[in-house]
């Protein structure tokens, strides 16, 4: 029995008496790719993205763990409501509009102490003062860096259009803005380097596109790694006590935290690893979280349909963004229909073993989306659920 179909065997007996469809956590690989992560970042903490993991119970689990140190959050309303739920370190990764969040941060005392917001134009201090509503509360701010790699002067630019911050001078500027103005205090730096954190260099059957990921990859660690360092020199410069700089991503931690002047690692997706992390060189994950749909027609001979199942990633449409049916192996989307709203034909010798009401594994293509999908997840160890755990959709909290 391959290791894939002794999964098949435990899932499957730890959620017999579940319908599907269902969401679950293999606890014993969650746990195996979290040391991993702690194990590539070499002694630096790891800041927990949450908008890759989506829920409370697993975001406390990593954390009570060796090697890891605050959250990522994804939107100011979230960033609220963990804060208020505990979580004493929350940054908040990308700028933010909501002027209702921004009066209820500074009008309390504990969120104001724990969230830091991230700002990359002085306009956004503008809104965050116009929004207060008389809350007087300090607002802990961070910077963050552009990150992406600008070739042949410029005209040609790979990485993701994220801050218009670029140079030392740039966020040196910004970083005094920020001093002077009150009521703020600039706490921190982050850069992600999508380009080499989220795009995997082992494309199967594309050796030359391999090739030259790995390349442009190679030439986009060097080029931000010296970027990064005068950049925080320069910001240093303006507020010494700067607490943090924060960097990197599931698929770029080891190379990120050699660099010296970044102080924390950013990871998440690592966690459940989905299946976009199967093609990277730089690093091996277990498959932690998995959702199951029922087996509901038999059209044919090699064919069955399952209910559902069509939960695409964001990101710019294509097949890489589709679910993979993983178990039993070998079982495929009719190309003519892919992965459905309602209903979803898989084709392939296993199909003629599976029974109607018979489960289907898949793996989503990204990580925390998932769990909008799904109220719950079953938390496995072994051959049975040790837990059941809501989502933040289960929490009734849908963020975005």
């Amino acid at each position: 029995m391959t290791a894939r179909a002794a999964d098949r065997t435990r899932y499957n007996r730890a959620t017999a008496h579940l319908d599907a469809p269902i969401a679950i956590v293999d606890l014993e690989a969650f746990d195996a790719n979290a040391d991993d992560l702690v194990r590539r970042a070499a002694g630096k903490p790891i800041r927990v993205a949450s908008k890759s993991v989506r829920c409370r119970a697993l975001l406390e689990r990593v954390l009570a763990r060796p090697g890891f140190a605050g959250i990522m959050s994804f939107t100011l309303t979230e960033s609220l409501w963990l804060a208020r739920a505990g979580f004493d370190d929350v940054l908040l990764a990308y700028p933010s509009a909501d002027r209702a969040a921004f009066a209820e941060l500074a009008s309390d005392p504990k969120p104001a102490a724990a969230v830091t917001v991230m700002v990359d134009d002085p306009a956004q201090l503008e809104l965050i003062d116009a929004s207060r509503a008389g809350g007087q509360e300090e607002i802990r701010v961070c910077l963050e860096l552009d990150t992406s790699l600008r070739m042949l002067g410029g005209r040609v630019r790979i990485g993701a259009l994220r801050s218009p911050l670029r140079s030392p001078a740039h966020l040196a500027e910004l970083a005094r803005s920020v001093a002077r103005r009150p009521g703020f205090r600039l706490v921190g730096l982050m850069a992600y380097e999508g380009h080499v954190a989220g795009v995997g260099d082992a494309v199967a059957g594309r050796p030359l596109r391999s090739r030259a990921i790995r390349l442009m990859q190679a030439a986009a660690r060097k080029e931000l790694a010296a970027r990064r360092a005068e950049v925080v020199r320069a910001v240093r410069a303006v507020v010494p006590d700067l607490e943090f700089v924060n960097g990197g991503g599931t698929g770029s931690v080891q190379h990120t935290a050699a660099e010296e002047a970044v102080t924390e690692i950013a990871a998440g997706s690592g966690l459940y690893v989905p299946r976009l992390f199967d093609d990277y060189t730089s690093f091996t994950g277990r498959p932690a979280a998995l959702f199951a749909q029922p087996v509901v027609r038999r059209p044919g001979v090699g064919v069955v349909t399952v209910l559902g199942g069509g939960y695409p990633a964001s990101g710019a449409a294509g097949a890489d963004r589709s679910p993979v049916p993983y178990l039993p192996e070998g079982l495929r989307y009719d190309p003519q229909e892919g992965a459905g709203e309602v209903q979803t034909p898989l084709l392939g010798s296993p199909a003629d073993d599976l029974l109607i009401g018979d489960k289907v594994w898949f793996r989503h293509a990204k990580a925390g989306e998932l769990c909008e999908r799904f109220d719950a997840l079953q938390l496995i160890a072994g051959d049975r659920i040790t837990a059941t755990v809501p989502t933040y959709r289960g929490e009734g909290r849908t963020f975005l």
